[in-house]
């Protein structure tokens, strides 16, 4: 029985997932990546989560109430970017901008998926489906983004330094890192507790967020045509 429950919930977690990979590849359509290496990404970001876990679980014993949330964010943020240095970005298919914030938000949906499939099986499995439904939606529209938009900005400071060296590009998604931590804790911050409009208001906080980084793919894109322009 709990089985066939986690199947159902881990379906729920990746569907909506999946669709949001399928929409931000679209992004890269000019030269898409390939299909094997966005699922490894993709398992990859999945991978981050049962060795994210058992860190939390230690976090909560070493840490009072008022200080874990914020090291669950270091924590999580801290192995999706590991997972994308160790695993992507040393690849040759990585060669253009626009890579680096594909990948680290194929890891971030990856991660969103099994997540979302762990908050979508508790309530699932005593048989309160219509809080399983509510959640996923609600994680659909806020929690998932808000992954993208964190892992997306790390992107984002890595593909503005892609034709600079080394040094600068981990400097920059160093910062970018920083930024992310930043986003995500306030994101958790103002969504413990919130209702109704507050809710709203996080969460317009956060596609916000999405609109910006879909914007800055266009700059991302035109940098990489004025480089091919000049080289």
């Amino acid at each position: 029985m709990e089985s066939t429950v986690f199947a159902i919930a881990f379906v729920a977690g990746l569907i909506p997932a999946i669709f949001w990979v399928w929409f931000w590849l679209r992004e890269d359509s000019l030269k898409p990546e390939p299909y094997f290496l966005i699922a490894i990404t993709f398992i990859a970001g999945m991978a981050v989560v049962p060795l994210a876990l058992p860190l939390q679980r230690w976090a909560l014993e070493l840490y009072p109430d008022s200080n874990v949330m914020f090291t669950w964010v270091v924590i999580e943020e801290l192995l999706k970017y590991a997972v994308a240095l160790a695993i992507v970005f040393w690849n040759r298919e990585v060669d253009e901008p626009i890579d680096m914030v594909i990948y680290l938000i194929v890891i971030a949906l990856g991660f969103a998926a099994l997540e979302n499939a762990l908050f979508v099986f508790n309530p699932l499995m005593v048989g309160d489906y219509f809080n399983s439904a509510l959640t996923g939606g609600f994680r659909f529209l806020g929690a998932t983004l808000l992954h993208v938009l964190a892992s997306g900005t790390i992107g984002m400071f890595l593909a503005f330094t892609y034709y600079k060296s080394r040094t600068v590009q981990m400097i920059a998604g160093t910062i970018g890192l920083f930024v992310a931590i930043v986003l995500h804790a306030l994101f958790n911050f103002f969504i413990m507790g919130a209702s109704g409009t507050t809710i709203l208001g996080v969460f317009l906080f956060v596609w916000i967020g999405i609109i910006i980084l879909f914007l800055l793919f266009e700059r991302v894109k035109m940098l990489e045509r004025n480089h091919k322009l000049h080289a």
